[in-house]
C-alpha cells in the first residue's frame, strides 16, 4: 500500500473518533439539558411555578375605614380624612441606597430624614413596609407615582388619617389615635392582628378611641394585584374589601360642650352638665384643653413640653381624674342622714357662734362671727358649718358615710374611660387600714363640712345632684350606641329616702340661691321657669394655723394660686321640674360663691335655652354687664346653627 493511502486510512479513523467524541460530549450536553429541563418542567414545576405567581402577584392588606364617631345630634366629633404617604419595603429593594438617593429627589428629603429612613430600615422586619414621609402633597405622590419604574419596592398610599373637626371641645372624652407601640400589644395580637403592624398604623391611645379600639377599628381585606418587574401595579386581580369599623354615637352635645369650654378658658377647672332624667351626659369639659389633632400628625417635642409642664394640667380629664375635698357641696347629704335616722328635726335650731369646741379644740365656721340660731334649711341656706358639726355628732362616721354612698359618692361608675379616680368616702375601717389609726370625732367633724380624708370627683358630685334632683339612683352615661346597638338605659330605682327629707334638702338648695340670704343669690336666675336649687363649697388646699387666724388672713388673691382654695358648685334645674345638673370645681379659684356659681349658672341657662340665654334669664342690676359678657361669648363659641368649624379650633 502506497504512503499516501495510508496516510488517508489513519486521518479517516482519526476523524471517526474525534466524530464519536464529540458526538458523545454534546450528546451527554444534550441529556443533561434535557434532564434539567425535565425537572423544572416536570418534577419541580409547582415550586417555580408558585416562585413566580410570588413575582408576579402581591398579595396586600387593605386598612378598613376607622368608625366615626358622632355627638347626639348627629354632629361627626371624630372623623377621617384622605392622606397620602411614600412607603418602602426593603426586602423588594434591590439597592436602598439608589432608592433613597432617587426619593431625596423627588420628595425633598435631607440628610436627617434619609438616617432616620435607614436606620427604620434596619430595625423592622424585611418584608415590613416603612413610612419615608408622610401627609405628602398631591404633587409629590405624582411624582413618585410616576417614577415607580426606578423606585423598586416604593409604594405611594392614599390612607385615611383621624381628625377632630372640633379641635379641643372633646380632646378628654373621645381622646386621640396615635402610633402602635409595643406596650400596645399583647401576645396575642402580636401575631393574630397584622393590620396593626402595617406603617404608621394607629390606634386609640385615650379616651372612647380607645376604649372602642376593637369595634372602631374594623376587619381589614385583602388585595390581589399583578406587578411587573419593575414593582409597578398593572391590574387587579382579586379584591377581599374591608370591613369598616361601626360608628359610635356620644351622649354629649356638641354646642354645649363648646360653650362649656368657651366658658372655663383661662382656669384650670371641670364642669359637667347631665341630663337627671337618664343620666346622659350632654357636657363634660376638663380646662384647660388641648387640641387632639396634634397627636394625629405627629405632637413637637415643644409642644408636648408644654402641655406636660403646665401646672393647669391640660392632659388630664379632671372630670373624671380629679379628686378634691367637696367642701359644703356634700352638707344636704349629712341633713338627709339626720333626718332618715330621726336624731334631728328639720325645724330644730342649733346656736353658731362662729366656733365650736369639741375635745379642748375649736372647730369654727366660715363666718366668723356666726349665724346666731338657725334650722337646717337656714344652715343649708347660709352654709352654717356649726350646724352640721352638730349634725356629725348625732349621726357619727357610719351615718355619714352611709348617706354619702346612697348618693353615690365614693364609687366607680361604668364609664369608657381608663384612670377614672374613685374620690374617698372614709370609714373607721378605712383609716385603720390605711394608716393604721383609731377613728377620731375630729374625723368625723371634718368629713361634715366635705374635709379631711373625704374626697369626690366632678362625676360623683354631678351624679349625687342629679340623685337628690330625683329622688333616684341615677347612673352617668357616655354612649349611646355603637354601629345599630343601643346601650341600654338602666332604669334608675328609688334611692330609698322619704320625700319629705328630699324635700327640706332641696329647698335648702333652692333659697342658696334664690333667698336673699343664700350664699348663691348673687347667682341666681331671674326667670322663675328655669330657676335653679344649687349648694356652694369652699375646699380648702392647705389648712389654716392658730397663728393666722389670729394675725388675720391674707385674702385668696394674696396667696399664690396653688395655696388658694378650690371653688365648688352644685346645681339643678329647673327647680318645679328637674332636668338638668350641674357640677363646677375650680381648681384653686377660691370662693364657690363668687366663682364656681356663676359659671354653673350659666351653664345650667345654656343647656334650658339651648344656646346662649336672652339677658332677661339675669338680675336686673347685672344686666349691663351680662349684655357685655354675652356679647363677648357669641364671638368665641360656635355659630347657634351650631356648624362645624371649617378647620379644627386651637
Amino acid at each position: 500500500m502506497r504512503r499516501s493511502d495510508r496516510d488517508q486510512v489513519k486521518a479517516t479513523k482519526t476523524t471517526t473518533r474525534r466524530s464519536l467524541l464529540i458526538g458523545g460530549a454534546m450528546g451527554s450536553f444534550v441529556g443533561v439539558l434535557g434532564f434539567r429541563l425535565w425537572q423544572l418542567a416536570v418534577r419541580d414545576a409547582e415550586q417555580y411555578y408558585l416562585l413566580a405567581e410570588e413575582n408576579r402577584i402581591s398579595l396586600r392588606l387593605v386598612r378598613p375605614d376607622r368608625g366615626r364617631i358622632f355627638d347626639r345630634n348627629g354632629k361627626i366629633v371624630a372623623d377621617n380624612e384622605h392622606a397620602y404617604r411614600i412607603t418602602l419595603v426593603r426586602e423588594e429593594t434591590r439597592d436602598v441606597d439608589a432608592v433613597l438617593a432617587n426619593l431625596r429627589t423627588l420628595l425633598g428629603l435631607d440628610d436627617e430624614t434619609i438616617q432616620k429612613v435607614k436606620a427604620l430600615l434596619e430595625r423592622t422586619q424585611s418584608f415590613v413596609p416603612i413610612t419615608v414621609k408622610d401627609r405628602v402633597t398631591w404633587e409629590e405622590f405624582s411624582r413618585v407615582a410616576l417614577n415607580a419604574p426606578v423606585l423598586p419596592g416604593v409604594r405611594p398610599e392614599m390612607v385615611l388619617s383621624r381628625v377632630y373637626p372640633f379641635g379641643p371641645d372633646f380632646a378628654h372624652q373621645l381622646g386621640y389615635v396615635g402610633p402602635v407601640s409595643e406596650t400596645d400589644l399583647s401576645d396575642g395580637e402580636k401575631e393574630a392582628e397584622p393590620l396593626l403592624r402595617l406603617p404608621d398604623y394607629q390606634i386609640g391611645k385615650t379616651g372612647v378611641e380607645r376604649s372602642f379600639e376593637r369595634d372602631l377599628r374594623g376587619l381589614p381585606g385583602a388585595q390581589r394585584v399583578e406587578v411587573n418587574a419593575g414593582g409597578r401595579t398593572m391590574r387587579e386581580l382579586a379584591l377581599e374589601p374591608p370591613v369598616p369599623g361601626p360608628d359610635v354615637q356620644i351622649t354629649l352635645d356638641h354646642h354645649l360642650q363648646n360653650f362649656m369650654r368657651v366658658r372655663l378658658e383661662g382656669q384650670s377647672a371641670a364642669a359637667i352638665v347631665m341630663d337627671v332624667t337618664n343620666g346622659d351626659l350632654l357636657g363634660c369639659t376638663s380646662a384647660p384643653s388641648f387640641d387632639p389633632n396634634l397627636f394625629v400628625r405627629g405632637i413637637s417635642s415643644a409642644d408636648y413640653g408644654a402641655l406636660r409642664e403646665s401646672e393647669f394640667r391640660p392632659l388630664a380629664d379632671k372630670t373624671l381624674q380629679g379628686a378634691y375635698p367637696p367642701g359644703s357641696t356634700i352638707k344636704m347629704s349629712n341633713a338627709l342622714a339626720a333626718l332618715e335616722s330621726g336624731v334631728m328635726d328639720p325645724e330644730e335650731t342649733v346656736q353658731c357662734n362662729g366656733f365650736i369646741e369639741i375635745s379642748g379644740r375649736r372647730f369654727h365656721c366660715w363666718k366668723k362671727n356666726g349665724h346666731g340660731r338657725i334650722n337646717m334649711v337656714g344652715a343649708l341656706r347660709e352654709s352654717c358649718d356649726v350646724y352640721f358639726y352638730e349634725v356629725a355628732q348625732r349621726i357619727g362616721i357610719d351615718g355619714i358615710f352611709a348617706m354619702n354612698d346612697r348618693l353615690g359618692l365614693g364609687q366607680k361608675y361604668d364609664l369608657p374611660f381608663a384612670g377614672i379616680a374613685h374620690g374617698n368616702n372614709p370609714t373607721r375601717e378605712w383609716k385603720q387600714k390605711t394608716y393604721g389609726q383609731e377613728w377620731l370625732i375630729g374625723d368625723t367633724i371634718n368629713a361634715s363640712i366635705g374635709q379631711g380624708f373625704t374626697l369626690a370627683t366632678p362625676i360623683q358630685l354631678a351624679t349625687m345632684t342629679a340623685r337628690l334632683a330625683t329622688g333616684t339612683a341615677v347612673l352617668p352615661r357616655l354612649i349611646r350606641s355603637v354601629g345599630e346597638k343601643a346601650s341600654d338605659v338602666s332604669v334608675a330605682k328609688p334611692l330609698g329616702v322619704s320625700s319629705e327629707a328630699l324635700a327640706i334638702a332641696r329647698q335648702g338648695m333652692f333659697e342658696v340661691s334664690n333667698h336673699e340670704r343664700g350664699t348663691a343669690y348673687s347667682s341666681r336666675i331671674a326667670d322663675p321657669t328655669r330657676a335653679m336649687a344649687g349648694k356652694t363649697g369652699t375646699s380648702q388646699v392647705f389648712s389654716i394655723t392658730a397663728e393666722e387666724r389670729a394675725t388675720g388672713l391674707r385674702t385668696q388673691e394674696e396667696l399664690p394660686w396653688n395655696r388658694r382654695d378650690h371653688a365648688l358648685y352644685v346645681a339643678f334645674a329647673p327647680f318645679d321640674a328637674p332636668r338638668y345638673a350641674v357640677t363646677v370645681v375650680v381648681e384653686h379659684g377660691g370662693g364657690g360663691s363668687t366663682v364656681a356659681a356663676p359659671i354653673a349658672r350659666d351653664m345650667l341657662l345654656f343647656a334650658q335655652h339651648g344656646g346662649l340665654p336672652p339677658e332677661e334669664s339675669y338680675p336686673t342690676s347685672q344686666r349691663t354687664r351680662i349684655r357685655e359678657d354675652l356679647a363677648v361669648l357669641s364671638e368665641r363659641i360656635l355659630p347657634p346653627d351650631g356648624s362645624t368649624p371649617a378647620v379644627s379650633q386651637t
